[in-house]
């Protein structure tokens, strides 16, 4: 069993359990990782133009999908995943007994699949007591530029490409169908992708001009025109990209 302490626990975060017959394929017709494979992956639930709704982590338990995601939109998830399940026979319910864990290094779970700098990450029952993981996270995951959730990519604002999906691993181009698909796959295939969610210092403090601003880290989630940001400014994975 994983190491669990109020120390690592992302209280902010919450997991879904997808149960019932075959959650894997009706996952894969609808998110944007290949779910048929080894998990865990990070994943998109898009608009049909191709835009982020929801984004988490998916980890398979025996024949069972859990969904690592934002617990404030847990709820909404869970309801838009009903939405698609038709007459399946599966189950899609929060898991309040298990909880999301991280660590910056060390040897509990796995490495992040989005970005391995990220550090590691795994499931594990709900300890008690206060945690101060949520803020250590967030410091330490826009210190390499890494954007998620609702406040930073939006909902149906930003097409999934532009919120550097493919930079981190949060899309695959060869699993066939799924909700979104034509227009990411489209711009995938023509290179075009002309803005970008970007991690950028605040500066003298203004926030107008970014989605969301941390003042106590000195940071704001801005979206720009790829060709008005300073390659220097970005962490090395986003600044490759952008080069290429």
């Amino acid at each position: 069993m994983p190491h669990t302490t109020p120390h690592t626990h992302l209280a902010d975060r919450a997991v879904i359990r997808l149960s019932g017959e075959d959650v894997r394929g009706f996952l894969q017709g609808l998110v944007t990782s290949d779910v048929s494979g080894p998990l865990p992956v990070w994943a998109g639930l898009l608009t049909p133009q191709g835009k982020a709704l929801f984004d988490f982590i998916l980890w398979a338990d025996g024949d069972d999908l859990l969904v690592d995601c934002e617990a404030d939109q847990a709820d909404a998830l869970a309801r838009r995943l009903t939405i698609y399940r038709l007459r399946r026979p599966i189950t899609i319910a929060r898991d309040a007994t298990l909880g999301v864990h991280w660590a910056p290094d060390g040897v509990e779970g796995v490495p992040d699949p989005r970005l391995a700098a990220l550090g590691r990450r795994w499931i594990a029952p709900v300890p008690g007591g206060e945690s101060d993981a949520p803020a250590r996270w967030r410091a330490h995951r826009l210190a390499l530029g890494v954007t998620e959730g609702v406040a930073e990519l939006g909902q149906d604002k930003t097409l999934w490409l532009e919120a550097n999906a493919r930079e981190l691993n949060g899309v695959s181009f060869t699993k066939g169908c799924y909700v979104g698909q034509e227009n990411t796959a489209r711009m995938h295939h023509r290179s075009k992708v002309n803005r970008r969610l970007v991690v950028l210092p605040l500066g003298d403090g203004a926030t107008v001009d970014f989605r969301a601003a941390y003042p106590d880290l000195g940071l704001g989630v801005a979206f720009r025109r790829v060709e008005t940001l300073d390659p220097a400014a970005l962490p090395a994975w986003l600044a490759a990209a952008i080069a290429a």
